[in-house]
């Protein structure tokens, strides 16, 4: 074969191959990169209001925290797998990491409910201080964190023993936790627009970070591999804090009204769920972080939960009746909720 030929064949081999893994690899690098959707609702109904709902990718469940009750789902059906009842008025849940236990922060009964994750049946009660909202399962020490927004402390609760160890005052009202698994804690300080950083091991309050930019935050997500943290707030933003210096790097644009963040390890997208009807998403590996997509949701679709096994969001919402009138106990009524109408989203790629 002459030489001339012989490289022509050779190059067009070269092109032919690299096309080909073109084409192979191409649907993942789509894949990756196609934009969140809603895939399906799933009608729950009851009565009531809501507020933090829970993912556990490797039980293919769901917790919601509705009212008097958690309702527990199916992930994978979207059925209702049981409930746990006898609550005062849900706030968050928290999830060992034996997979054994669960804990509730009931807020109107001040306590912390310990439940079996496979029975779902109630196994204590742990009082807390008043109207424990946040909640959060420390591995490192295993402790349980109730952040409680009346009395503006946090009960630390022995998981082994279940009777509270500590109580530790916080400079204002509490809203969600973090923690990096290897002893330290983070926490939203909603009226004084900060974030508060404490020891596990010692029980201590040992930073508290201002917040520029970034007002009343509620939810918060936290990268723990690159040491960001992720409160969502008022004013249509996000912020990107550097957890070891408390130094705020960004505020990307969100929606109105959020109040709960998610963190997606492996694409690196940060989430904020808005009242308003958006899911915000944001690209964390990029320069200047900035806002990839608003999706559409639904009104009151304002707290969420990531699902890092099958890459979902999970967002709640209902929907409204008219508005009371507001009274001198009661200001600022929010509307009233549709019976029935209470609603899963689930939003995919």
């Amino acid at each position: 074969m002459p030489i001339e030929r012989n490289h022509r064949l050779f190059a067009w081999f070269s092109i032919a191959a690299t096309l080909v893994c073109g084409l192979l690899a191409g649907p993942a690098v789509l894949s990756a990169q196609q934009p969140y959707r809603v895939l399906d609702r799933w009608k729950i109904g009851g009565d009531g209001f809501w507020d933090y709902l829970l993912a556990d990718p490797g039980a293919h469940r769901l917790y919601l925290t509705h009212g008097a009750r958690v309702d527990v789902l199916d992930t994978q059906t979207g059925k209702a797998v049981g409930s746990i009842g006898g609550l005062h008025g849900t706030h968050g849940i928290a999830l060992d990491n034996a997979g054994k236990f669960g804990y509730i922060s009931d807020g109107g009964g001040n306590a912390v409910v310990v439940f079996d994750r496979a029975t779902l049946a109630t196994l204590a009660t742990i009082p807390a201080g008043q109207n424990p909202d946040g909640i959060v399962f420390e591995p490192a020490t295993q402790t349980v964190w109730a952040f409680n927004g009346r009395s503006k402390d946090v009960t630390v609760i022995d998981a082994a023993q279940r009777k509270v160890v500590a109580t530790i005052a916080l400079p204002g009202k509490p809203e969600f936790p973090a923690v990096d698994g290897k002893g330290t804690v983070f926490d939203n300080i909603e009226d004084k627009s900060e974030i508060v950083r404490l020891d596990a091991r010692t029980n201590k309050l040992t930073a508290e970070w201002p917040l520029t930019g970034c007002d009343g935050p509620s939810g918060l997500a936290f990268d723990t591999a690159a040491g960001r943290l992720f409160p969502v707030c008022g004013g249509k933003h996000m912020g990107v804090i550097d957890s070891n210096t408390g130094k705020v790097l960004a505020t990307p644009a969100i929606g109105d009204g959020p109040d709960a963040a998610g963190w997606d390890a492996k694409d690196k997208l940060a989430f904020a769920s808005c009242g308003e009807g958006v899911l915000a998403v944001i690209d964390a590996g990029a320069a200047g972080y900035p806002t990839i997509e608003s999706l559409p949701t639904q009104r009151g679709a304002r707290t969420m939960a990531y699902d890092s096994g099958a890459d979902r969001i999970y967002l709640v919402t209902a929907e409204f009746g008219p508005r009371p009138d507001p009274t001198a106990d009661n200001p600022h009524p929010r509307p009233t909720v549709v019976p029935g109408s209470f609603t899963v989203i689930v939003v995919g790629r």
